[in-house]
């Protein structure tokens, strides 16, 4: 094995890794509320955005390589952020802090302005989820807290691989 071809394999690697991953992350949250029916609150709909995110750096570092190296770094600061996000709801989750969304309280904007817009609201309302209430656990512990770990995991190896795809052949 010739000492450029780690590169050649890490420059498709990472990106292709980043893009699996995260399709593979969306895929299991989709799976969790629409073939288990677990509904997710205000902050587990947040945590899908980073990985989304993620998803389309990796489909643009595979395919346009003058972009790969910060792709890949700025995939790495998006799945951080992630990790951030997850630690906030096991927190919420924890009741170490109360929640800043609106988990199940009513959103924000203008009220009704009469009786029967009130009660075509109530009738059409379906209550937000509240994000302290924890629907499924594994081995006690939540899917935001695996999230946090996964999140972290990868902004560690998304940070690493763009710092090997950066410097010099």
């Amino acid at each position: 094995m010739n000492p450029g071809s780690h590169r050649l394999d890490l420059a498709f690697l990472a990106p292709f890794g980043i893009f699996a991953v995260s399709v593979a992350a969306l895929a299991n949250a989709y799976t969790a509320e629409y073939a288990f029916g677990l509904e997710p609150c205000t902050l587990c709909l947040y945590q899908r955005v980073p990985y989304a995110i993620a998803g389309v750096l990796g489909l643009a570092a595979l395919f346009f390589p003058r972009v790969r190296y910060g792709a890949v770094a700025v995939a790495g600061v998006v799945f951080l952020a992630g990790a951030v996000l997850a630690f906030y709801q096991v927190g919420v989750e924890q009741h170490w802090w109360v929640s800043a969304a609106a988990c199940g309280a009513a959103g924000g904007g203008e009220g009704p302005a009469t009786v029967d817009e009130l009660r075509q609201l109530l009738m059409q309302a379906k209550p937000v989820k509240a994000c302290d209430e924890v629907d499924w656990t594994l081995f006690g512990l939540s899917m935001a807290t695996y999230n946090v770990a996964l999140s972290l995991a990868l902004a560690t190896a998304s940070l690493w691989a763009a710092d090997q795809l950066r410097r010099p052949k």
